[in-house]
């Protein structure tokens, strides 16, 4: 998915669908940083980035909440939905799935849940994270001020003859040493403005070695470069070190130069990223399996749960420490929602909740049924004397079996023929019911 790692925005792939959603959350960190700049003078990336996933987590809230309120929802319904499944086990006829089918929907419909709600909620999430993360790694695409200020170095660079292969050989040296350019290639078939975005793409990521090197280069303009990185490394700033460093160029960089602090932090980033993900995970109420498939998905979902911090930890170090940032801060985000979403969860009255989902589901039938041209109170007449019926059914047939018992035991015949006592016939019954209680 190498759109993914592309600074330039892009409508292409996947990014069609996600592209205005990418966009929408650039305004909004386009806001916050002007918002920062003009009220508190502060040109800064990182804490730009860790402000806009606050908002943005806010926003996610109410997604969150119903999307954990299921995974709680499924602990306690779970084992009536056990029994449910218990009770058709081994009953594969179509009656009989129905009937499970039904009864387990009732299940739900008690406990005001939707069996689909879980992945309808991790779908809209991912449809905005997707985009997030993109936004995230591709500042200059969608961050108008820090985009500007490579304007005058890249007007340069496309002003000099012969800047193409000069920009191609300069990228193959970069990123041979640093894997933040991974993905990341130069636009010479498009427009000019294409062309531009896919400079700044490569000069967004460079060290201050990168830097360096590219004032060899382009010496012409040597002043422009430098200046230019001044301002770069200034707004991507944090506690010293530049956003745009992995850990690993971060740690391998600052070894050579003594650079001990930075060391530091370079280790610390990849650490607390996967501490913050393995406690967010801990705190989030799991959805209890109903045994069967799902039981073997979950053992899944609990592998992966475990599997992820170690994933964020080997991400976050590879990638730009601005990356790391942001995961950083919506593990923590997540963590404070997720005490405060548990406490109100374990104040949920469940018999005030089922109470009020059958006065929803009685209200919901009576309008479906209304909608068909039939009153309510009819439907629900016919109900009673349907059910009346079926009672006395069941009521005469159990007095016949009752009758007929009492027949035998008195030396009747199927017919409710007497025998008389001691006679052949009488004792040829006896065996008759003998036999019959064996075979059964």
């Amino acid at each position: 998915m190498e759109f993914l790692f592309v600074l330039t925005q892009s409508n292409s792939g996947m990014f069609r669908v996600l592209g205005p959603i990418a966009k929408a959350l650039g305004y909004l960190m386009n806001g916050i940083y002007v918002l920062l700049n003009n009220a508190f003078n502060i040109q800064n990336i990182a804490l730009t980035i860790i402000i806009f996933t606050i908002v943005v987590y806010l926003c996610l809230l109410p997604l969150t909440y119903q999307q954990q309120k299921f995974s709680k929802m499924s602990q306690i319904m779970n084992p009536e939905i056990q029994a449910v499944q218990k009770k058709y086990k081994n009953r594969r006829d179509s009656v009989s799935v129905q009937a499970m089918n039904e009864e387990t929907q009732a299940i739900y419909r008690k406990y005001g849940v939707n069996p689909s709600g879980s992945c309808i909620f991790m779908v809209i999430q991912l449809l905005i994270l997707f985009p997030l993360y993109r936004v995230i790694y591709n500042v200059p695409a969608y961050v108008t001020s820090v985009k500007e200020t490579f304007t005058d170095v890249v007007n340069n660079i496309m002003a000099t003859t012969g800047y193409e292969s000069t920009m191609q050989n300069f990228l193959t040296t970069v990123a041979d040493k640093n894997s933040v350019f991974r993905g990341i290639a130069l636009n010479f078939d498009g427009d000019a403005t294409a062309t531009a975005d896919s400079i700044i793409d490569v000069l967004y990521k460079c060290t201050s070695d990168n830097w360096a090197l590219l004032g060899k280069t382009f010496s012409g303009f040597s002043d422009v470069i430098s200046s230019t990185q001044s301002a770069v490394e200034h707004f991507n700033n944090f506690l010293g070190a530049s956003i745009v460093y992995s850990p690993k160029v971060l740690i391998s960089t600052s070894f050579h130069e003594g650079h001990f602090f930075l060391i530091l932090i370079g280790i610390l980033i990849p650490i607390i990223s996967a501490a913050t993900q393995f406690l967010n995970i801990r705190l989030m109420p799991q959805q209890a399996s109903a045994g069967g498939q799902q039981e073997a998905m979950a053992s899944q979902m609990k592998m992966m749960n475990y599997f992820m911090p170690i994933y964020s930890f080997f991400i976050v170090f590879f990638l730009p420490i601005g990356v790391g940032i942001y995961w950083i801060a919506g593990a923590l985000i997540r963590v404070v929602q997720q005490i405060v979403i548990n406490k109100r969860l374990d104040k949920i009255d469940l018999a005030k909740l089922v109470k009020e989902n059958e006065a929803k589901n009685a209200a919901k039938e009576k309008a479906r049924i209304e909608k068909k041209g039939v009153s309510g109170q009819t439907i629900s007449n016919a109900a009673r004397i349907n059910a009346r019926q079926i009672d006395n059914q069941k009521r005469k047939t159990m007095a016949d079996k009752a009758n007929a018992a009492s027949k035998k035991s008195s030396g009747y015949s199927n017919d409710g023929k007497k025998f008389k006592e001691g006679s052949m016939a009488a004792k040829a019954n006896k065996v008759r019911e003998y036999n019959e209680r064996n075979t059964k």
